[in-house]
């Protein structure tokens, strides 16, 4: 038995003429796309509707329900399509079955009166949903149909329709004077139809060998862009296919459509030249508009696609090219259960996007089981209600990244149609743990999911043109309270391989942050063959850094660990805060992950204050006297040094202490003048200290300090601090003379060390005595040229 499942849309299925036509390049891959492609209709069958006659009636809810089975059989060859390939089923395409009853019950007088014109009725893509119930002869909607099996028996060619939910449509709610009633359930349906084929083909390596009736011509280049170029040609549904706790996994339905006039390689897996399409949800809320921040809220694992079809959704006039290659102009559908069908989807982490490139392996699920949410757009249940949202809007993204344009381009530099693969649409999600997905409007071709933040600026990010993709950063500045500003930042990477691993923003002078706040969606937990090595992508959380001159977010970096939490492709980051300063022109940062220098992008950041001056304020020489403590000689900036008159010890050391106006950050000394030895400086506040070893006596020594930088990215210019070095020279004068040694004395019959007679200390011992008498005397006639 071959299984489709679906809940809302099911795929509009069409693959006619798979004839050779447009001459493209050459797979380097073999083909497997050989064996026998049916396209059958229905013969005869029955269909059975089990009907809840309180819901329809209108009777009270909190009555149990009554049920009544309306058995209907099938009108012989009505036409409604399916195609099988190798014994699979590939889907139904646009028809309808036909319904004919003896049957009777109490039914709303407006669905009794078309109960023997009713239809089943596959639909031709333009709806939001794939099978409704219809009347045949005037085209009004009662039902439509969700969450139904599709499974074909080969052996039998009996195609059997089950488990569908019958949902009140919205005109049919209207027309019965209940319009709240709009998509409640109001019944089960369920169908078993015999098929026959209309058309057998055969196919070798994508191409028609045979059929039972001709193939449909085909019409070269009916694409209005030079090469092939696939595109997002319609979002067709959101559905939810599980749950599992507080979480629910989601499909979105894609139409991809080749607007190109070269057919588009699609060689199902284990060939890899076949695009593969991720799959994303986002929100759009807060602030007094509901506009305020838009946020991922989900994202997929990859459909590989497989059989192209050749539908014509895009109104290009398909021509005929479908199987291996997704022929100019034709368009390829994918249901919403068809995009999260776990056996079809494969990881994002095996996909280089700027290439397309993937090993073989790509969709291998052997090794794991997979739960209700799996692989799918799994999002919290939490984020789609309306009472945790008031005011919020959706948007579902879909994508297409495929080697056929990445090699394309290289040879047709001229013809890179590889930046506008995603679309999106605007949905409403309804419920609170079984959700159901309203459309709002149409696709919005081409453009990512982002372009939908209201009032926010979009700035384009390349940072290697030819060499990797493409992205964007997005900001919205608004004024919620007087003043009171917040910034909302969405970095989202389109087809970046190297990814980003940081985002900065500058903070300037008088510049004050709070609420600062990070978002990105969740990654699926590591499990084997998911390009990770099983150890899954991380889901830390990018912690933010600040110091004086930036607001920096940041992930671990590739060395540290391959499988960080970075900004990977087909994702978008959340950063903001708010600031009490208004909005003025900055340039942001991002720091890449892989490979990649950083580059900035222009935003708007907090307008910074006036920076303090950066000036020297003192220089002095510093030691400590044992227990008596610590005393600085001074060193004038200007005019004559001050004389160090200390022993330096064993090494000849002294220490420079510098002080500043502002703090500093950063800056270089050394030795210019004179014999001794400069350590690297040491940065503390608004100080830079500096160890010198090796210092001679009877000398000035000049230290040189360059790259002085405060906080605020302020830098003074080279700056010499000069010392007279002379043992001894108590009174300062540049001499050793008796009057030193009398100085010397004086001080040793005093009790205690301090600031007025530290200096006759020579030693450095904490208190004046023989010693440093003895020493003073050693080098009178001593002095400093």
């Amino acid at each position: 038995m071959k299984r489709i499942i679906t809940h809302f849309i099911l795929p509009v299925a069409a693959l006619i003429g798979v004839a050779s036509g447009i001459s493209i390049a050459q797979n380097a891959q073999e083909n497997t796309e050989t064996g026998t492609l049916e396209t059958l209709i229905v013969t005869s069958g029955t269909v059975a509707m089990d009907l809840d006659l309180n819901r329809l009636n209108g009777v009270a809810s909190a009555k149990a329900a009554q049920t009544a089975t309306l058995n209907f059989q099938t009108v012989t060859d009505s036409f409604f399509p399916v195609l099988v390939f190798n014994g699979e089923l590939r889907g139904p395409k646009p028809g309808a079955i036909a319904l004919a009853t003896t049957d009777a019950a109490a039914l709303p007088s407006q669905l009794n009166d078309a109960l023997h014109r009713l239809v089943v009725e596959k639909g031709d893509g333009g709806q939001p949903y794939d099978l409704a119930v219809r009347d045949g002869k005037t085209g009004f909607v009662y039902f439509t149909i969700e969450g139904h099996h599709y499974d074909y028996d080969t052996k039998t060619n009996v195609l059997r329709i089950t488990e569908g939910r019958l949902l009140v449509s919205a005109d049919f709610a209207k027309n019965m004077g209940r319009p709240a009633d709009a998509g409640s359930q109001a019944g089960t349906i369920s169908i078993t139809a015999n098929m026959r084929p209309i058309e057998i083909e055969k196919v070798v390596n994508g191409d028609v060998k045979s059929a039972v009736l001709p193939a449909r011509g085909v019409q070269p280049e009916v694409g209005t862009v030079p090469g092939p170029d696939v595109i997002v040609g319609d979002i067709t549904g959101v559905q939810q296919g599980g749950s599992v706790g507080s979480f629910v996994g989601l499909g979105i339905g894609t139409t991809s459509c080749n607007i190109g006039v070269v057919n588009l390689n699609w060689f199902a897996i284990p060939n890899t030249d076949h695009p593969v399409i991720p799959q994303n949800l986002y929100r759009l809320s807060g602030g007094a508009d509901n506009a305020e921040r838009f946020e991922q809220i989900g994202q997929s694992w990859l459909k590989h696609a497989f059989t192209a079809l050749t539908e014509n959704i895009c109104s290009l006039g398909c021509n005929g090219t479908g199987g291996t290659h997704l022929g100019s102009g034709c368009s390829d559908p994918y249901t919403a259960s068809l995009n999260y069908d776990q056996s079809r989807l494969g990881a994002r982490a095996w996909v280089n996007p700027f290439t397309g490139a993937f090993p073989t392996t790509a969709r291998d699920h052997t090794g794991h089981s997979h739960t209700g949410i799996s692989h799918r757009v799994v999002v919290a249940m939490s984020d789609l209600t309306a009472a945790s949202n008031p005011g919020a809007t959706y948007f579902a993204e879909g994508q297409y990244v495929t080697p056929h344009e990445y090699a394309w381009c290289q040879s047709h530099p001229g013809e890179c149609n590889m930046y506008n693969n995603v679309s999106y649409r605007r949905y409403t999600p309804n419920g609170t743990t079984s959700f159901t997905f309203t459309p709002v409007g149409t696709t919005q071709r081409t453009k990512p999911g982002i372009t939908a933040w209201t009032g926010a600026t979009i700035v384009p990010v390349e940072p290697a043109p030819g060499v990797d993709g493409i992205g964007s950063v997005a900001y919205k500045v608004t004024n919620p309270s007087a003043g009171v500003w917040h910034y909302e930042y969405a970095v989202y990477n389109q087809t970046l391989d190297r990814a980003i691993q940081a985002f900065s923003i500058p903070m300037g002078c008088g510049v004050s942050v709070s609420n600062i706040g990070f978002h990105a969606p969740q990654n699926e937990a590591g499990i084997v063959n998911d390009g990770t090595g099983g150890a899954g992508i991380s889901n830390t959380v990018w912690s933010p850094f600040q110091d004086s001159t930036a607001l920096t977010w940041s992930s671990e970096t590739f060395a540290q660990n391959a499988n960080a939490n970075a900004l990977r492709w087909g994702t978008v980051f959340n950063f903001r805060f708010d600031s009490d300063r208004p909005p003025a022109a900055a340039n942001a940062t991002l720091g890449f992950f892989k490979t990649g220098a950083p580059m900035t992008v222009p935003i708007q950041a907090p307008s910074p204050g006036a920076c303090a001056p950066l000036t020297f304020a003192t220089a002095v020489s510093r030691k400590t006297h044992g227990a008596a403590g610590t005393f600085d000689i001074d060193l004038p900036l200007s005019n004559e040094p001050g004389v160090e008159c200390r022993s330096g010890g064993a090494g000849n050391a002294h220490t420079l202490v510098m002080t500043f106006s502002n703090n500093i950050v950063s800056g270089s000394a050394a030795v210019t003048q004179g014999t001794a030895t400069a350590a690297s400086p040491v940065i503390s506040g608004n100080t830079i200290t500096v160890d010198l070893s090796n210092v001679a006596d009877m000398q000035k020594v000049d230290v040189n300090l360059t790259n002085v930088t405060d906080e605020f990215d302020q830098t003074m210019p080279p700056t010499t601090v000069s010392m007279n070095v002379l043992l001894g020279d108590v009174g300062g004068n540049k001499m050793v003379t008796g009057s030193d040694v009398g100085m010397t004395k004086a001080a040793a019959a005093s009790a205690t060390l301090d600031n007025t007679n530290f200096r006759a200390d020579v030693i450095v011992s904490g208190a004046v005595n023989g010693s440093d008498i003895g020493q003073v005397k050693a080098t009178v006639g001593h002095s400093v040229p």
